[in-house]
Formats: structure tokens, sequence, C-alpha cells
């Protein structure tokens, strides 16, 4: 692997690592949630997609009953209760909308990791020469593995 690549990998586990020892991730591992998570992946995916998503128009719904709620208090209350069913139906509908899409960019993240992942298998190594390949011959030619010292024993025995 090139200097580069392994730089990266080995500022990715500094942070994996950090990550992976704090206490509130710790605590929430070994939950129920955590563990079930941990064991699905692909659900894990799609719900961080669908969170991260999800956040604008939830916050714009927040901000419009807010601001609603705020005229109904100067005396609109008929049209608040039909604002807010409006825009909760609203909500529901860009909800929905976006889990269809969180799972489709979960499904698309996850034929791309696999894809990659299969890719990096056929990777080719760097074979070793003759000359390093000969001399790991004779320097187990001349020191052979003890592969057998179980059997030594008990015949000992």
């Amino acid at each position: 692997m090139s200097k580069e690549i392994k730089s990266l990998q080995k500022r990715w586990n500094t942070i994996l690592e950090t990550v992976h020892s704090n206490s509130h991730v710790v605590a929430f591992m070994n939950s129920q949630l955590g563990r079930y998570l941990d064991d699905r992946p692909f659900v894990s995916l799609s719900l961080l997609v669908f969170i991260a998503a999800a956040a604008i128009p939830v916050v714009f719904f927040l901000v419009f009953v807010v601001a609603t709620t705020v005229i109904a208090c100067v005396g609109v209350i008929i049209m608040e209760g039909f604002l807010i069913s409006l825009g909760g139906v609203t909500l529901l509908c860009v909800l929905i909308g976006l889990g269809m899409v969180s799972l489709a960019v979960s499904g698309v993240l996850s034929v791309f990791y696999l894809s990659l992942t299969t890719l990096l298998n056929y990777w080719p190594t760097p074979q070793p020469s003759k000359k390093e390949f000969a001399n790991e011959c004779n320097v187990l030619r001349n020191n052979p593995p003890d592969l057998d010292s179980d059997a030594a024993k008990k015949e000992s025995e």
C-alpha cells in the first residue's frame, strides 16, 4: 500500500478508537438498541441517513408551529388548528419521502461498500522476488519448524 493510504488508515483508526472509548458510546452500545443496531448495519445506516435528512423539515415544522401559536394568541384559533393540521400532513408526506430516499441511499452505499471491498480483495499484492524466495527456502531447509512437538512429547512419556 502507498504511504498516503497507510497514513489515512492510521488517522481513521485513531478516530475510531476515540469514538469507541467515549463513555456515552460504550453505554449506548451495551444497551439493547445498541446491540440491535450493531448486528444490523443496513438498518443503522438507513436510520442515520433518515435522521440527518429529517432534521431540517422537523425544525421548519416546529418554527411553523410556534409562529402559528403566536398568531393564535392574537385571536385566530380556528386558523391555527387548520394550519397545524395542514403542516402536520405536509410533514408526514415529507418524512415518508425522506424515508424512501434514505433507504435508497443506504442501498446504494451498501452496494458501493460491497463492490469496493470485493474489488480490494482482488487487488494485486506484491510478489517476492526469486532471490527472496530462495533465501526463505534456504532458511527453512537449515532450520525446519518443529510441527509435531506434541507427538514427540507423548512418545517420550
